[in-house]
């Protein structure tokens, strides 16, 4: 019975191959069922038309459908048109899906491709993404700006309580943090700072440089980073979660807009919890410059708070200040972006909570850079 089970017969009929698969095309008898397909791969037959007879086959799984669509493509390898008839319309779902397996076809040019096509095509789908990506900011943010006119027209839908939720969230919570990591900026850079200006008897200079550095740059940027890190990549995890459960799709059924909802309370968080995180994190870091230069450089905190009096204006202070809100925004929109963009599963969660802090810090950095210039430009 074994030795049946599994048969492959051929006969000529008007210049047309006829091929008769009969038995049970199975895993089970997957070795005689190779061997009767590998045998007939090593004939050549000058016909240009094959048919594959498969009404008589009693079994069908997997392995026997990919067998009977490999002697199928082999002959097509070699110029002849070849067709899989009488199957079972049980079978054909199997069939198709094999079918569909596998179909690129191995070239050379794919092994070894021309560098600079490669490099065209890879500037290529770097511009695409980029603009995609731009195209749905854009959009996001035009949605964002209308729920909050939306809001202010009713603001009986102002939803404080969640606000207030959000910024006990990003803004209280991140004090310690923003607090300690500030706190040894600043002291690392009085400490290099006096290493490298004692060379020249110039370690005055450095409450100068300390102050302008934390107000103008370091304070506002590394709590942008901090943040980004901390509560971006939270919101883009919790908005991705809920995308996942169909929690988003719940609230639209229920006639509620998510934007107001879920994305509008974390990003006006977001922008009011920043500049103060900022103004924190700033004397934070100032004060841990004050100590390094007390213990490392010999200044008193009275010298050197009357230094720094003298070293800095109030413009110097609110340069740090406005870019803040702005940051927060930028931070809130990619991290919703990215929240949304979800898919059904942990991966997909867990790439686009990565894309949210890496798209994050780029534009926090890239959006300082803007600001520096702008400033430069009025002269402040």
């Amino acid at each position: 019975m074994a030795a049946q089970a599994v048969s492959l017969s051929q006969k000529e009929e008007a210049g047309k191959l006829m091929l008769s698969a009969a038995g049970r095309w199975i895993s089970s008898f997957a070795g005689q069922a190779e061997h009767l397909v590998t045998e007939l791969e090593r004939k050549r037959s000058k016909s240009k038309s094959i048919a594959i007879d498969v009404s008589h086959i009693e079994q069908l799984d997997t392995t026997g459908a990919w067998l009977l669509e490999r002697m199928r493509r082999d002959f097509e390898d070699k110029g002849a048109s070849a067709e899989i008839v009488g199957l079972n319309p049980r079978y054909k779902i199997l069939l198709d899906e094999v079918q569909q397996t596998n179909t690129g076809k191995h070239t050379e040019e794919h092994d070894d491709p021309n560098p600079v096509v490669g490099t065209l095509s890879l500037l290529g789908e770097m511009a695409v993404s980029f603009a995609k990506d731009t195209g749905e900011f854009v959009q996001f943010l035009g949605a964002a700006v209308v729920s909050f006119f939306r809001v202010l027209v009713r603001p009986w839908t102002f939803r404080f309580t969640s606000i207030v939720h959000q910024m006990d969230r990003v803004g209280f919570r991140s004090v310690p943090i923003i607090v300690l990591i500030l706190f040894l900026i600043g002291a690392i850079l009085a400490q290099q700072g006096i290493f490298h200006f004692r060379k020249f008897g110039a370690e005055t200079y450095v409450v100068d440089m300390v102050g302008v550095l934390v107000l103008r740059e370091v304070g506002v940027l590394i709590t942008s980073i901090m943040l980004a890190g901390r509560s971006g990549s939270a919101y883009t995890a919790e908005l991705g979660s809920m995308k996942m459960r169909e929690e988003v799709d719940a609230l639209r059924v229920m006639g509620r807009d998510p934007m107001e909802i879920l994305i509008l309370p974390r990003m006006i968080a977001l922008i009011i919890a920043l500049p103060l995180l900022t103004f924190i994190g700033s004397m934070s870091a100032l004060f841990g410059g004050m100590m390094i230069a007390w213990l490392y450089g010999g200044f008193a905190p009275e010298i050197f708070m009357d230094r720094l009096r003298d070293a800095i204006s109030s413009s110097t202070f609110w340069v740090g200040m406005i870019k803040a809100p702005f940051m927060g925004a930028v931070i809130g929109l990619v991290a919703c972006v990215e929240g949304f963009r979800v898919q059904g599963s942990a991966e997909s969660l867990g790439e686009h909570t990565t894309a949210s802090v890496v798209k994050s810090i780029f534009l926090v950095i890239v959006l300082d850079g803007a600001f520096a210039i702008f400033f430069a430009s009025i002269d402040w």
